[in-house]
């Protein structure tokens, strides 16, 4: 019996001549398939197999595994194949899609993640390193690493110079803060409440200036591959490329 979904390819891997074997996120969860012909120019489901591509694909079962009968394009996500820096930047995201989700464990708050996130930028309604950080900083969230950022984690203090502690994942006053933590600016930790707090849509929707930049797009990189506790390789391409 054939299935129709909805999925964000992640992954494609080129298998024996024609064929991809993929790595796609639902709503339900990340699937593995094998997209026969894929590489084909007679094929119906090409272009919907692509990394990147947000495709509704019908599949049927062989051997108690998935394959891709046919596809349509949803979203192509083309202003990412325009630009190398984006290009690159997207496949980190995917990655780490990957990497934080399970096969069959429901996940459409990270399918929704990663759509608006490709989705800004590929149509530039953000910046890169405004993108990249949010996603960063929500991501975690959505996998149990939400910060403490309402005060010191430890004493409760609100008031005075704030540092953020990427190990222990959160806020710290000067005096519980212990080696490692780093002052975090009022300008800063406004944006990571607002990351870790608004609606899905809204996400996005905040400015920064100046220092608090660099700032951000730092604390939200390290903070997730702290917790995460790895670094991944789509990342350091993208940070070899990218042009400052």
């Amino acid at each position: 019996m054939d299935k129709t979904i909805k999925a964000l390819v992640l992954r494609e891997v080129k298998y024996k001549e024609a064929d991809r074997i993929l790595t796609v996120l639902t709503e339900e969860g990340k699937m593995t398939m094998k997209a026969p012909g894929a590489l084909r120019k007679t094929s119906k489901c090409s272009a919907a197999t692509q990394q990147l591509t947000f495709s509704d694909l019908t599949l049927y079962t062989r051997v108690g595994h998935w394959q891709v009968r046919e596809g349509t394009v949803i979203e192509g996500f083309d202003g990412l194949r325009r630009d190398l820096e984006k290009l690159s930047l997207a496949a980190y995201l995917a990655q780490v899609l990957e990497t934080v989700s399970d096969e069959d464990v429901a996940s459409p708050e990270l399918l929704q993640l990663g759509l608006n996130s490709l989705f800004a930028l590929s149509n530039g309604l953000a910046e890169d390193w405004l993108v990249k950080a949010v996603f960063e900083l929500r991501l975690a969230c959505l996998t149990g690493y939400t910060p403490e950022l309402s005060g010191c984690m430890q004493c409760g203090e609100t008031e005075g110079e704030l540092y953020f502690d990427c190990e222990r994942g959160g806020l710290v006053c000067g005096h519980c803060r212990e080696y490692g933590a780093k002052r975090v600016s009022s300008a800063c930790l406004a944006a990571m409440r607002h990351v870790v707090s608004v609606s899905a849509k809204k996400i996005f929707s905040f400015t920064l200036t100046g220092d608090a930049v660099a700032e951000f797009a730092d604390l939200c990189e390290k903070y997730l591959l702290t917790q995460l506790d790895r670094g991944f390789s789509a990342l350091d391409y993208y940070k070899s490329i990218r042009i400052i």
